[in-house]
């Protein structure tokens, strides 16, 4: 059972938002919500007072679109793939112009519309990911007819190590993104993610793109996280049995039981996001008593070393937990070898969802935007 408190969610925006100000904060849902679900993510985060919404893909975009009050803003930060600007502008979506193309094929579609179109401009500060280039961002500056037929509701960079506030990329960055905007037409800007937020008021300017703080995951590796924990993973136990001294556990036999011990099956695994890479890593929770995982991750079940639980203690069907507010998502990653971002992601279809605080949502309405006619992005 994968439980997910959308109440959670939206102290984490409130406090996200107190962070950066007198700025606005958006709030990124790319990726289902990073696996938790974004037409249940959306209105909860709307009913908090977001107005600002960030996607990877256009098919993203229009199935979040009814989710979200008429007012809100879609914006799809890898832009508009060729062919597809009609359906963009119609449903009222701001691309993410990341390079010459795209910008030459929404003016375009701004000329056959007859009225400007909102977008958003990426420029590369260093990232060398999406985003035109310094070079790229001279020649747009050297052709007035270039944004004809754009409003340019935001310019905007991403920030490649701010969750290491020391790094001194971070500022570097900073820099070249004032001198891109400085060749640009006068437009609100965002450079701060998650954790560029908490690098302070000088990477803040006008909106900041949260992602995974929202959903739990601490912005500053190593420092205490101030993020409400969001999700609760439980999984069914199947089966328990007794194994002696050198009994080996799982495929490959590589693990074995160094003394008499209970063996408890779960069904979970690889299949449902449980990260292979977790075995003979992770654990698993029951009564505050911390569980083993012994063995490989196999596709749908692992296995945990229940030894320290009084016998009879797991019956079959019994959850336990294996992401909770004790042992976070951060502390799962940890024990994988990855990052919070990659455990929610990894979450897959199979487990029954219930979510937590949605009952505030009774005041949004949610309706597509006017053709063309989304919000301001400031």
């Amino acid at each position: 059972m994968l439980t997910i408190d959308l109440a959670a969610i939206a102290a984490n925006w409130r406090l996200l938002k107190a962070r950066v100000g007198r700025a606005d904060c958006a709030a990124v849902l790319k990726a289902d919500a990073y696996g938790l679900g974004a037409s249940r993510v959306g209105p909860a985060l709307a009913a908090a007072g977001c107005r600002h919404f960030f996607v990877a893909h256009i098919d993203e975009a229009l199935a979040l679109r009814p989710h979200l009050p008429a007012q809100a803003t879609v914006a799809v930060l890898h832009g508009v793939p060729p062919g597809a600007e009609a359906d963009a502008a119609a449903a009222g979506l701001v691309p993410v112009l990341n390079s010459r193309p795209q910008v030459d094929a929404w003016r375009a579609q701004a000329a056959r519309r007859g009225r400007r179109l909102p977008a958003i401009l990426q420029v590369d500060t260093g990232m060398s990911r999406l985003g035109l280039s310094p070079v790229e961002v001279e020649a747009l500056a050297a052709d007035p007819q270039a944004l004809d037929g754009i409003d340019l509701v935001l310019v905007m960079s991403h920030l490649a190590c701010a969750d290491e506030p020391a790094h001194p990329a971070n500022a570097a960055q900073r820099e070249r993104f004032a001198a891109a905007r400085r060749r640009l037409p006068a437009a609100p800007a965002s450079l701060a993610n998650s954790s560029g937020i908490f690098l302070g008021a000088d990477w803040h300017f006008d909106l900041a793109r949260p992602g995974a703080a929202l959903y739990g995951v601490a912005p500053v590796p190593g420092a205490a996280n101030p993020m409400r924990p969001v999700v609760r993973l439980q999984a069914k136990v199947i089966q328990t049995r007794a194994i002696d001294a050198g009994t080996p556990v799982g495929y490959g036999f590589g693990w074995c039981a160094p003394a008499a011990t209970r063996i408890a099956t779960v069904s979970v695994g690889y299949a449902d996001g449980w990260l292979r890479s977790l075995s003979d890593r992770g654990t698993a929770w029951f009564d505050g008593v911390e569980l083993p995982l012994v063995g490989r991750v196999s596709m749908d079940t692992a296995t945990f070393d229940v030894g320290a639980l009084p016998d009879g203690a797991l019956p079959p069907g019994t959850l336990v937990d294996l992401i909770d507010a004790r042992h976070g998502v951060d502390a799962v990653a940890a024990q994988a070898g990855t990052i919070g971002y990659e455990v929610l992601t990894s979450l897959g279809s199979r487990y029954a969802r219930h979510y937590l605080g949605g009952d505030e949502l009774g005041g949004i309405q949610t309706a597509p935007a006017r053709d063309g006619v989304p919000a301001a992005m400031a």
